[in-house]
């Protein structure tokens, strides 16, 4: 899953899982837009430095690998 260090952050707001997929560009750095994330930082589709939920239901899934409820708090 990694080949180093990693930071796990759990983002919320609205239309969250599509911006910030917008932001990521995508998969193949090859193919991503000019100031994404792996358009400037990935080496390759494998080693693509970043990692976003497709879906609500896969968020949810990767949050709670990541992070026991008492953890996370949603925004005032």
């Amino acid at each position: 899953m990694t080949s180093g260090p990693i930071m796990v952050q759990v983002l919320e707001g609205e239309d969250a899982i599509t911006r910030y997929r917008e932001l990521m560009g995508k998969t193949n750095p090859e193919e991503a837009a000019c100031g994404t994330i792996r358009a400037d930082y990935a080496l390759s589709m494998r080693h693509n430095s970043v990692h976003g939920s497709d879906s609500p239901a896969s968020a949810a899934r990767e949050i709670e690998f990541f992070f026991p409820p008492s953890e996370v708090h949603a925004r005032p």
